[in-house]
């Protein structure tokens, strides 16, 4: 009997452990999502640095290999950025006359492309690598390239009718891969996992764990292996703790282009807790439309619809039990009122108990005072839940609306392109890819949609904003313009987007010029400077009772 006792201490202790374990890690990451930022940051520090080594003094071979390095930095951060220089290199390489130089840079580009959902493209150009003229250094890099190329398209189209290809080239790539390094282990791992060997893969990942420093890259990659493992085999608290260790790494690393977020959410939403589903959700689409992995942010799109309806649902339900408060406030107001008259009532007729009715109606008097503060403040609440439904409803319907429409252009766009590339219209098919009108069209009706819906939520937004500045200072648009840059900027801040950074993404411009505005704006003020922006935001707030 003692030793049952016992045993259920034990396991008592070693569950709750656990539970405290996985709570610590957790508040790790949050605490990584508030400083994405930070992270972000130092992440472009880093390759401002190598950046700086782009003199115009320097070799072309000592520039390839510069972008070569910027490319990676680039790759799971800003595929974009990470394109651009892989697609430099192929000039440089056929400027140097190197077939080894140009044979990197194809498959360095092939993987970019796959990334980014350029599917046609990556294959293009690993079809078109001769396999018996690659050096032997390229042969894993190149096996690489057709793996991810085979997983990414997979994904994609949501088959499993490329299962063969995957495995032949997961076995090739491990025929060129040193045994013991890591990426070996890992590629490895992938193969175990695939065949359902999870008690051979978890052993390889945790030695390699325990020789791997935390929250570099290949820990959050080891870390999410491992997670995905425990899940597979339900244990899910386990589960939770790879997942978050993995995702702050990925954070800390600012490598956008993870699954780990993703599928913490998935796990939380199936808990029920809707708010941690909807902060991972919504950091993971962030991060992959950032880095713009197109694969990546449709499986995060999908799964964002759910689990936003959830939280909208939520946050229905709560309004409500507020409502019902209110209601229970004020019928036990009511009883309040009708007992201060009766007491009132009382010490008329009892002169001789006079003193000691005039203390609790004191008393009384000083209850009823914060009574009314609270109601005050209940319906100062009000107001802003309001108004913040107000505005995501107006959001909300713009939204679906703009979806629809963008839905549209792009169906109507690759339909151009696919007559193009039917025709065979190639120079004009790689002049509209080259295009970038679209995205500047897009951008523009993008500003003016906003400026139209800002106008219709604040319509007296310019004029307020205007009465904060000194009267020779004032900001009006041009004929034409809803709002200009300053205005907009101003704008985003007035419905809560206070961060330079999110700013500055949004309206395409630098860190710096968010900021010369921003302070231009508190110096040219008719108020308290340290005061503009809070009064910024109070612009056009509905007053309590307003409906």
């Amino acid at each position: 009997m003692n030793r049952l006792v016992l045993l259920l201490l034990l396991v008592v202790s070693s569950v709750a452990h656990s539970r405290n374990e996985t709570a610590l890690i957790l508040s790790e990451l949050d605490n990584a999502i508030q400083n994405k930022e930070v992270y972000v940051v130092q992440k472009e520090e880093k390759i401002e640095n190598i950046k700086r080594l782009l003199t115009p003094g320097i070799s072309a071979l000592q520039e390839y290999h510069l972008n070569e390095n910027l490319s990676k930095e680039y790759q799971k951060f800003k595929l974009d950025s990470a394109i651009h220089y892989a697609s430099r290199n192929m000039k440089i390489a056929r400027h140097l006359q190197s077939e080894a130089l140009s044979y990197a840079a194809r498959i360095q580009l092939a993987t970019l492309y796959s990334s980014s959902g350029k599917y046609r493209e990556s294959e293009y150009l690993l079809r078109h690598i001769d396999r018996q003229a690659l050096p032997e250094a390229l042969l894993a890099p190149y096996y690489d390239a057709w793996y991810l190329f085979f997983r990414h398209y997979a994904s994609n189209v949501q088959t499993s009718g490329y299962d063969t290809q995957i495995y032949q080239y997961g076995d090739s790539l491990l025929g060129e891969l040193k045994p013991g390094t890591t990426k070996y282990i890992l590629t490895k791992a992938e193969k175990d996992i695939s065949l359902k060997k999870y008690q051979v893969a978890e052993e390889s990942l945790l030695e390699l764990l325990h020789t791997t420093g935390a929250d570099t890259p290949d820990y959050a990659m080891i870390t999410y292996l491992l997670g995905y493992i425990n899940r597979h085999q339900e244990r899910t608290e386990a589960a939770v703790r790879y997942f978050a260790l993995s995702a702050r790494a990925d954070l800390i690393n600012s490598l956008k282009d993870n699954a780990s977020m993703q599928i913490l959410s998935s796990i939380f939403y199936d808990r029920g807790d809707i708010n941690r589903a909807y902060k991972y959700v919504r950091s993971a689409i962030e991060d992959a439309v950032y880095c713009n992995v197109q694969f990546r942010t449709i499986q995060s799109s999908e799964f964002y619809t759910i689990i936003n309806t959830a939280y909208l649902g939520k946050e229905a339900k709560q309004k409500n039990q507020l409502q019902r408060y209110l209601t229970l406030i004020s019928i036990l107001s009511f009883f309040l009122i009708f007992a201060v008259v009766y007491v009132y009532r009382q010490m008329k007729k009892v002169s001789h108990i006079r003193g000691e009715l005039h203390a609790t109606n004191e008393k009384l008097r000083e209850l009823n005072v914060e009574m009314s503060e609270a109601n005050k403040q209940l319906n100062e609440k009000n107001a802003q839940l309001s108004e913040a439904n107000l505005i995501k409803e107006e959001y909300i319907a713009h939204f679906f609306d703009l979806c629809s429409a963008y839905i549209s252009k792009l169906e109507n766009y690759r339909k151009a392109l696919n007559k193009k590339a039917n025709d065979r219209q190639l120079e004009e098919l790689f002049r509209m890819l080259k295009s970038t009108t679209l995205v500047e069209n897009e951008l523009e009706e993008l500003y003016s949609n906003f400026d139209t819906i800002f106008i219709n939520l604040y319509p007296t937004f310019v004029a307020e904003f205007n009465a904060l500045l000194i009267d020779e200072e004032r900001v009006t648009p041009k004929p034409g313009e809803v709002l200009n840059t300053e205005l907009r900027i101003f704008a985003l801040i007035r419905l809560g987007i206070t961060d330079s950074v999110k700013i500055a993404a949004f309206l395409r411009y630098s860190l710096s010029t968010i900021y010369n505005y921003r302070t231009k704006a508190r110096n040219k003020a008719a108020v308290s400077r340290d005061e503009f922006e809070k009064m910024v935001m109070r612009i056009g707030s509905y007053p309590s009772g307003h409906h």
